[in-house]
């Protein structure tokens, strides 16, 4: 496991994603089981910090958490050093306990346990997904290739083309597609190619009402996007818990 480690993480240069990816998933797991313990008043377990009365969100300590990781991870030169890990373990920290609560900063309300709240676990889910694919070595908008290219051209049309289509996958309404695109060219192709959700700025731009293509892309959306959306809304209440209501 320890030979795995130094030459698939370390010596790929993958310390920092690794150390950033554990405590991120660490954290998001624990502090959703904390609120959940919380929300049914578990006596043994501590409660809110609530100094002088004062409910304090655990989004004010990722942000100190992110800023200690953050500029003390651009302190340190050497990417695979033991202070390096720390800082990007801490800034992991901080992200999760951020993004976990990024629908209260959006709406500005405690929207935690809405469904407004979904949002955040949204996010978070995201985020692992993005970050997963970066550290087995998937290379956003073909970077890698188009630095490869000897070509400089070449190299600045794959980019282009691939930001194209993530930027029109996500036009469309397709969050997910759009974003996982960015380091799967081929979803955001797919993405760019087929019919808009309905009510994305894609079909406003595009779909004149009562045309065919809206009536296709409402059938889609009650056939397609609602079932996998109730499951989303499954696996999200076996990890985060259920909203109120």
């Amino acid at each position: 496991m320890w030979e795995w480690f130094a030459r698939e993480v370390a010596e790929a240069g993958k310390l920092r994603l690794f150390s950033f990816f554990v405590l991120f998933l660490c954290t998001f797991l624990f502090i959703r089981i904390s609120v959940r313990m919380i929300r049914k008043q578990v006596r043994w377990w501590p409660g809110n910090v609530t100094p002088g009365g004062m409910h304090i969100h655990h989004v004010v300590f990722g942000l100190v958490f992110m800023c200690l990781g953050g500029i003390g991870g651009l302190a340190v030169h050497d990417g695979r050093s033991f202070a390096a890990a720390v800082t990007a373990a801490l800034f992991g920290v901080g992200t999760a306990l951020v993004l976990d609560e990024f629908a209260l900063v959006l709406h500005l309300d405690d929207v935690y346990w809405t469904e407004q709240g979904r949002f955040s676990v949204d996010t978070v889910f995201m985020a692992i997904a993005l970050c997963g694919l970066g550290l087995v070595g998937v290379s956003p908008l073909e970077i890698g290739e188009a630095l490869a290219s000897d070509n400089l051209l070449d190299g600045g049309v794959i980019v282009g083309a691939n930001i194209l289509f993530a930027v029109i996958t996500l036009l469309k309404g397709k969050v997910w597609t759009g974003l996982v695109g960015i380091y799967l060219t081929p979803l955001a192709l797919v993405g760019a190619v087929r019919l808009g959700r309905p009510g994305s700025p894609w079909a406003r731009w595009r779909y004149r009402d009562g045309s065919r293509k809206l009536r296709r892309a409402e059938r889609r959306e009650k056939k397609i996007r609602e079932p996998v959306e109730r499951f989303k809304h499954t696996v999200q209440d076996l990890v985060a818990g259920r909203p109120s209501g």
